[in-house]
């Protein structure tokens, strides 16, 4: 992960924000022996006592299951859009090109839960994902009896409180502001994924560039 400050996002609200818009993580760990493990998985997170957590679930028996099983260090990383940048689009344009885009790291020891807590997970995931509509038929709480008993024992929930939080939101701080401007309108045209890092992108432009301080008279009247 690279580790420059204008790299970096401070501001602990935005990183929950982001974690809230981009739920879908990479999971990876290893087994004892150092063979490594990942799935993707949908995964919550909530703040307790000033400390992060995440929580989901595996299905047992798969090798990532087992591999935690083994050893509980975990990384989960959660990813946002990202998109090409050329170096075309610079004031300065003979210098290589790169990539931007947006990720947070979360690592922590897994915990497994109990089966009282995978029904609470359950019930906090599927009502989420189903956008808070109680009514649904695939909540947790509308779900047969049949199917239940078959689903949840086919399964196993986690937590995994954080002990390390880091980032990278890329998106060109580290360019003047012609150029920046430049990447944005370039990747506003492309849509898809490079739109929705320009539109990252123009949330901070006030942040790096901030606008010059209005004329008033007022100020040198006699």
């Amino acid at each position: 992960m690279y580790h420059f400050s204008y790299f970096k996002e401070p501001d602990q609200a935005r990183i929950l924000a982001f974690l809230e818009e981009h739920p879908f993580a990479f999971l990876t760990g290893a087994f004892a022996s150092g063979s490594p493990v990942a799935t993707q998985i949908p995964l919550l997170y909530e703040v307790r006592e000033g400390e992060l957590y995440v929580q989901g679930h595996l299905m047992r028996h798969t090798d990532h299951h087992k591999a935690f099983q083994e050893n509980p260090e975990a990384l989960a990383v959660f990813n946002g859009p990202h998109a090409y940048v050329s170096a075309s689009w610079y004031s300065q344009p003979h210098i290589g090109s790169t990539w931007n885009y947006m990720s947070v790291h979360v690592r922590g020891t897994m915990r497994f839960m109990s089966p009282e807590e995978l029904v609470e997970l359950m019930r906090k995931l599927t009502l989420k994902f189903e956008g808070g509509n109680a009514t649904s038929p695939t909540v947790y709480e509308n779900l047969p009896e049949s199917f239940l008993s078959k689903m949840m024992p086919a399964i196993v929930g986690f937590e995994i409180r954080a002990e390390s939080v880091d980032n990278v939101f890329k998106l060109s701080q580290n360019r003047d502001e012609q150029s920046y401007r430049n990447i944005m309108g370039q990747l506003e045209q492309a849509g898809g994924q490079a739109e929705d890092v320009a539109r990252e992108m123009r949330k901070r432009v006030d942040e790096l560039f901030p606008p010059s301080q209005a004329w008033d008279s007022r100020r040198f009247d006699s």
